[in-house]
C-alpha cells in the first residue's frame, strides 16, 4: 500500500512518542492517506512533521495536532455525531469518519470545500462526512445537538452557538487567542456545566465568520 510505511512512523514518531495513547485515533491516523489530501507537488512531504499549505492561504494541520485534537474529544465508539467547522483539506473529517464518527463539516471557502468533497468520496467516506458551504462559527443547529465540534482555526473567542449545539457531556476542542499564537481549548459539558481545559500552545490560520476574525 502506497505510504504505509511513512504512515506508521509517523504514528510511531510523531504521535505515540509524544503521548497520543487513544488506540482508536492511531489506528485512523495509521489508515487514512493524508497524501491524498495535499497538492500533488507536496505529497512527498504529507507525512513530515509540520503543516502543509493546501492553497487559499489554508494548511493541512501538522499530524500531532490533529491527533491531539481527535483524542481530545474523547468521542464514544456508537457512531457519535460531530460538527467540524474548517473543512479544510477534509483529512480531520476522514480521521474522525473512520472513527466511526458522522461528520457534518462546514468550509467557508466554496474551492476548498469542493475539493474536500471530492477526496472524501474517492476514499470512501462520502457517506459519513457531509461538507456544507457556509460560516462554521454559527454552527449548523438543525443537526444537533454535537457530541464533539472540533475548530481548526484559530479563534479570538468561543462562539457562543457552538457552545449551544454541544450535547450533555460532550466536548468542545478549539484554538484560542491572537493572531499568531493559541491556546488549545477543552470545553466539556457535564453535570455541574462546562468545565474547561487548556491543552497547550499551538498556531493555526485565523478563523474568520460572525465569531471570528475580521477577513481584513
Amino acid at each position: 500500500m502506497a505510504f504505509e510505511r511513512e504512515r506508521e512512523d509517523m504514528v510511531a514518531e510523531q504521535l505515540a512518542a509524544r503521548g497520543i495513547r487513544d488506540p482508536r485515533v492511531l489506528d485512523a491516523m495509521r489508515t487514512v492517506p493524508r497524501h491524498r489530501f495535499v497538492p500533488p507537488e507536496l505529497v512527498a512531504h504529507a507525512y513530515d512533521d509540520s503543516p502543509l499549505p493546501i492553497g487559499e492561504r489554508q494548511t493541512i494541520s501538522q499530524p500531532y495536532i490533529v491527533a491531539q485534537m481527535t483524542e481530545a474529544l474523547g468521542l464514544r465508539p456508537d457512531a457519535p455525531r460531530v460538527l467540524e467547522v474548517g473543512t479544510g483539506s477534509g483529512y480531520q473529517a476522514a480521521v474522525l469518519a473512520s472513527m466511526g464518527a458522522r461528520v457534518c463539516s462546514v468550509e467557508r471557502l466554496p474551492a476548498l470545500a469542493q475539493r474536500a468533497r471530492e477526496v472524501l468520496a474517492e476514499l470512501g467516506f462520502g457517506h459519513r462526512v457531509s461538507v456544507l458551504d457556509g460560516d462554521g462559527t454559527l454552527g449548523l443547529p438543525d443537526g444537533g445537538p454535537y457530541d464533539g465540534i472540533i475548530v481548526t482555526a484559530g479563534a479570538p473567542q468561543i462562539p457562543r452557538p457552538l457552545v449551544a449545539q454541544l450535547a450533555p457531556g460532550g466536548s468542545l476542542v478549539l484554538p484560542i487567542g491572537e493572531q499568531d499564537v493559541q491556546t488549545l481549548v477543552r470545553l466539556r459539558r457535564g453535570e455541574q456545566g462546562l468545565v474547561e481545559d487548556y491543552l497547550g500552545e499551538c498556531r493555526f490560520v485565523k478563523l474568520h465568520g460572525a465569531y471570528g476574525w475580521d477577513e481584513h
